[in-house]
């Protein structure tokens, strides 16, 4: 199993190979009331936010930190990710995705 540390690299990578180029941050608000791994900002108008969770199968509830996000960019926010352990890639909420962290390697 990947550690966040290690997926949080592979984002990373991802973000610098990207066309469009992104830069990453990692959002902590309010004393960390609100808080997100990793921030994509691309094109330095939208956001992309990742979750890394150790959890085969995260909820909807390990995601409420990408919707504040989402509800209070509006269309901004782009996507939100939960990357996760298990197997499978399935919606946590409006623009709100689980996905396996194997899926990085794909991108």
């Amino acid at each position: 199993m990947s550690s966040p540390s290690s997926v949080g690299a592979e984002v990373s990578v991802g973000g610098s190979r990207s066309e469009r180029g992104c830069e990453l941050h990692h959002l902590r608000h309010h004393a960390g009331r609100h808080e997100i791994d990793v921030v994509a900002e691309v094109d330095a108008r939208r956001l992309v936010g990742f979750e890394i969770k150790a959890t085969a199968a995260p909820s909807a509830a390990e995601a409420r930190h990408l919707a504040w996000l989402r509800d209070e960019l509006g269309e901004q926010f782009m996507v939100g990710v939960v990357l996760h352990t298990g197997p499978g890639a399935y919606p946590l909420g409006e623009r709100i995705w689980a996905l396996p962290i194997s899926w990085l390697s794909q991108v």
